[in-house]
C-alpha cells in the first residue's frame, strides 16, 4: 500500500501510512524503508528523511545496498549533498545504482563539474554505465552554458548506442533547449524512432521557452494527431505559448479542451490558464478561475497577482497581496517582483518602502530580479537618488538592471546621467539590447544633442538593433526633437513594419515643428495603410493643428474620434482643444468650451487657457482663471510667474508685486529655464539667469 501512494505521487500519504505501521505490530523491512525514502525525496522533507535515517540505523538496515542507495538519493533530492558524498564513499561496494544515485544527486543540485568527474571515476571501476547514466549526465550538462561539454556527452550516448531510449533521447531534446539551440533539438526529436509523451513535452517545451509559440502550438497538434494524450506539462506549455502570442481564441479552445479531459482540476493546468488570460488582456477570466480554485499555491496567487500588476489594476493586485499574506501564503521573489511593479505603475512611494522594508525583513533584498524590480520602482516614483543607491550597491547586475537605472534617469529627466550609466555599462562589458537602445535615444532627445544621438544611431547600426520597430520609433522621436525632421521622415518611410506608436511619433514630429500640414498627410496614410489610431494619436494630430492654427481641422479630429473610432474623449482631448481655440486667440469659445466639458477641467485644461491668455494679453479672464489654477495645484509656482507675467505685458506693475509677495510668502520658487545651442559639435545649457556651463 506504501508503494502503491509513492508510484502514484501520494508521497504524503505514504508517510502517513507508514507512522501508522509503525503503531502496529507490522514490522517494516528494507523495502518499506527504500519507499519511505523515496517519499521523503519526493517532498524534499529533510527532517522527515533523517529521522527515518535513524530509524533504519538502530535496525541495522543501513547495511542494505538498496536502501544505502536510497539514503543517497534521499540526501541529494533535499539538497544535502556533502552528507550523500559520505554515504557514497562509506559504502564497501559501490554498483551502478549507487554511481547513478550520486551522480544524479550532483546533477540535479546543479554541480556540473562534480557529476562529471564522477562520471570519470566509473570508468576506474567494473561498472559500467547504463542510460541511467547518461539522462543524469546530460541533465548535468543542461545546467551548464557550455555546449561544447553537452555535445561531447551527446557523442558519447551516440557511441555508445544509448541514443535509442527514449528517456535518453528526451533528455538529448531538453539539454539542447535549455541552451537555446532549437535546431539540435528539434533533430535530436525527429530521430527519435519512439515518442511517448515526455518525448513531445521536451519538444513543446523547448519552443515555448525560447520564443517559438507557434511551432510549439503546431507541435502540440501533431501530438493530437498521433494520438498522445496530453498531460498537465503538456497543457502549461501551450498556455504559455498562447500567452506569449496574445493567442486568446486558441486560448480558449485548449481551455475547452482541458476541461473534456478532465484537467482542469490540477493546481498547475489552472494557474497556467490564469496567466493565459491576464497576458491576453481578459483579466475577468483570469479571476473567475482563480476565484474557482479549491487549492492555491504560491504560484497561482503570483499569476493573479503579476496579472493585474501587468494590466494596469495596480491598486487590485495589491489588494490581492494582502489577501494572500492573510491565507497566510508565504509569498517569495516573484510576488515581490510584481508587487513592486504595482508600486511603480500607481506612483505610490509610501507603499513601496514598506515593500521594501518588508522585502529586507525577509531576505528577499539579495536576489537580483527583486533588487531590479526596487530600483524600477524607486525610479518610477520619482525618487532617482535612492534607485541610484540601490544600484550602486548591488553585488552582481544583469542586462535588466543597467536597462532599469538608464531608463530611470532618462524618464526622470536626468538625460546626462543616462548617458553616462551607458558608458559605464559598456565598460562592464555588458553588450546592451534594444531596450537601452530606446532609453538612451530619449536621453539624447531630451537634451537635443543630434551629434550624440547621430553617435547612438551609428552605434545601433553596428549592433544590428536599426530593424527593431521600437528602436527605429525611438530614432525618429529623437531626430524629430533634435530638429532633423528630414532625416526622421526618411528613417520612418524607410520601416519596413510600423506600428501604431510609429505613426504617432512621426505625427507629433510634424506637430512640434509647426508643420499641420504633413502631420495630416501622415494621419490620412496612417488609416490608408490599416493602422487604427488610438487616443495618443489624437493628443498628437490635435497638438500639430494647434501649433499650426489650424482650427476648423482640429474640431474635425475632435468630432470624429467617438463617432468614426469608438474613442473616447478623455481630458487631454480637451486640453489639446482648449489650446487649440486659446492660440488661435478664440478666448471666449474656449472659456464656453470649458463650461460644457462632461468632465470637470483639470490643471492640463486650465493651464492651457491661462497660457492663451498671456498670448492675447487678456488680464480679466487670466486672473479669474489663474484663482481656480492656485485652488487645485496651491505650490506650483510655475502658474504663479504666468498670472505675474500676463500682469507684465500689461504694465499692472502693482499686481506683479503682489504675485511675487504671495510666492515669497508661501516660498514658491519657479525651476529656472534652459536653452540648449549645439556648437562645434558641443552642446551648451543657458540658463535663467546667464549661467552657461557646457555638457
Amino acid at each position: 500500500m506504501i508503494a502503491g501512494y509513492v508510484q502514484n505521487g501520494c508521497a504524503d500519504e505514504a508517510l502517513t501510512l507508514f507512522h501508522k505501521m509503525r503503531l502496529t505490530e507490522a514490522s517494516p523491512d528494507c523495502v518499506t524503508m527504500e519507499t519511505v525514502l523515496q517519499a521523503c525525496a519526493h517532498l524534499g522533507a529533510l527532517q522527515h528523511g533523517k529521522c527515518i535515517h535513524g530509524y533504519i540505523i538502530q535496525r541495522g538496515y543501513d547495511s542494505d545496498d538498496f536502501v544505502g542507495n536510497s539514503l543517497i538519493a534521499m540526501y541529494a533530492k533535499c539538497g544535502i549533498q556533502e552528507v550523500a558524498w559520505q554515504l557514497f564513499n562509506k559504502m564497501s561496494e559501490k554498483s551502478l545504482v549507487s554511481w547513478n544515485a550520486i551522480i544524479a544527486g550532483y546533477a540535479q543540485n546543479g554541480q556540473v563539474k562534480e557529476a562529471l568527474t564522477l562520471f570519470q571515476g566509473i570508468h576506474w571501476t567494473n561498472v559500467i554505465p547504463d542510460s541511467v547514466t547518461m539522462v543524469s549526465l546530460l541533465q548535468a550538462c543542461a545546467h551548464s552554458a557550455d555546449q561544447k561539454q553537452g555535445q561531447c556527452i551527446h557523442g558519447y550516448v551516440i557511441r555508445c548506442g544509448f541514443e535509442s531510449s527514449p528517456f535518453v533521447g528526451t533528455a538529448i531534446i531538453d539539454m539542447y533547449a535549455q541552451y537555446g539551440s532549437i535546431g539540435f533539438a528539434c533533430q535530436s526529436f525527429n530521430q527519435l524512432s519512439k515518442k511517448d509523451a515526455v518525448s513531445w513535452n521536451a519538444m513543446i517545451t523547448g519552443y515555448s521557452q525560447n520564443g517559438y509559440a507557434n511551432e510549439a502550438l503546431t507541435l502540440f497538434r501533431e501530438m493530437l494527431h498521433a494520438n498522445i494524450m496530453p498531460d498537465t506539462v503538456t497543457m502549461a506549455s501551450v498556455l504559455r505559448a498562447c500567452a506569449h502570442l496574445a493567442a486568446l481564441q486558441e486560448g480558449q479552445c485548449i481551455h475547452d479542451y482541458i476541461i473534456a479531459s478532465g484537467l482542469i482540476s490540477d493546481v498547475i493546468v489552472v494557474t497556467s490558464l490564469i496567466d493565459m488570460y491576464a497576458k491576453c488582456g481578459n483579466l475577468y477570466s483570469a479571476q473567475q478561475l482563480f476565484e474557482k480554485m479549491t487549492k492555491r499555491n504560491v504560484i497561482s496567487w503570483n499569476a493573479m497577482i503579476s496579472g493585474y500588476a501587468q494590466n494596469g489594476h495596480a491598486s487590485e493586485a495589491l489588494t490581492l497581496f494582502h489577501q494572500m499574506q492573510s491565507a497566510e501564503m508565504t509569498p517569495d521573489s516573484f510576488t515581490m517582483v510584481s508587487v513592486l511593479q504595482a508600486c511603480a505603475c500607481l506612483g505610490a512611494l509610501k507603499y513601496g518602502k514598506s515593500v521594501h522594508k518588508f522585502i529586507i525583513e525577509n531576505g528577499f533584498d539579495s536576489d537580483i530580479f527583486v533588487e531590479t524590480a526596487l530600483v524600477d520602482m524607486y525610479c518610477k516614483c520619482g525618487n532617482v537618488e535612492a534607485g541610484r543607491h540601490l544600484f550602486d550597491d548591488m553585488c552582481n547586475r544583469n542586462l535588466v538592471s543597467w536597462n532599469v537605472m538608464i531608463a530611470g534617469y532618462a524618464q526622470n529627466g536626468y538625460a546626462n546621467d543616462a548617458l553616462t550609466v551607458f558608458h559605464q555599462m559598456q565598460s562592464a562589458d555588458i553588450m546592451p539590447d534594444v531596450f537601452t537602445a530606446v532609453s538612451v535615444l530619449q536621453a539624447c532627445s531630451h537634451l537635443g544633442d543630434l551629434q550624440q544621438g547621430k553617435w547612438i544611431h551609428e552605434y545601433i547600426v553596428q549592433s544590428k538593433f536599426d530593424s527593431d520597430v521600437s528602436v527605429r520609433t525611438a530614432l525618429i522621436d529623437m531626430y524629430c526633437k533634435c530638429g532633423s525632421i528630414e532625416t526622421a521622415r526618411y528613417i520612418f518611410d524607410t520601416m519596413l513594419e510600423k506600428n501604431v506608436y510609429s505613426w504617432n511619433v512621426m505625427i507629433s514630429g510634424y506637430g512640434l515643428h509647426g508643420d499641420g500640414k504633413n502631420a495630416i498627410e501622415i494621419f490620412l496614410q496612417m488609416q490608408w495603410m490599416g493602422t487604427m489610431p488610438n487616443e495618443i494619436t489624437f493628443i498628437c494630430i490635435l497638438s500639430a493643428c494647434s501649433h499650426a492654427g489650424l482650427v476648423e481641422e482640429g474640431w474635425q479630429y475632435f468630432d470624429c474620434m467617438k463617432r468614426d473610432f469608438g474613442i473616447e474623449h478623455k481630458i487631454q482631448h480637451y486640453a489639446c482643444m482648449v489650446d487649440l481655440l486659446g492660440r488661435a486667440g478664440q478666448l471666449i469659445e474656449a472659456y464656453t468650451f470649458i463650461e460644457n466639458m462632461p468632465l470637470e477641467p483639470d490643471i492640463s485644461v486650465w493651464g492651457a487657457f491661462l497660457g492663451a491668455c498671456r498670448i492675447h494679453h487678456n488680464i480679466e479672464l487670466g486672473k479669474a482663471v489663474a484663482e481656480r489654477i492656485f485652488h487645485l495645484e496651491p505650490e506650483n509656482a510655475g502658474y504663479y510667474v504666468l498670472l505675474s507675467n500676463i500682469y507684465a505685458t500689461s504694465g499692472k506693475w502693482d499686481d506683479v508685486v503682489n504675485i511675487r509677495a504671495v510666492m515669497r510668502e508661501k516660498d514658491l520658487k519657479k525651476t529656472p529655464g534652459y536653452s540648449l545651442i549645439e556648437l562645434n559639435k558641443r552642446v551648451y545649457t543657458f540658463l535663467t539667469g546667464g549661467i552657461t556651463p557646457s555638457i
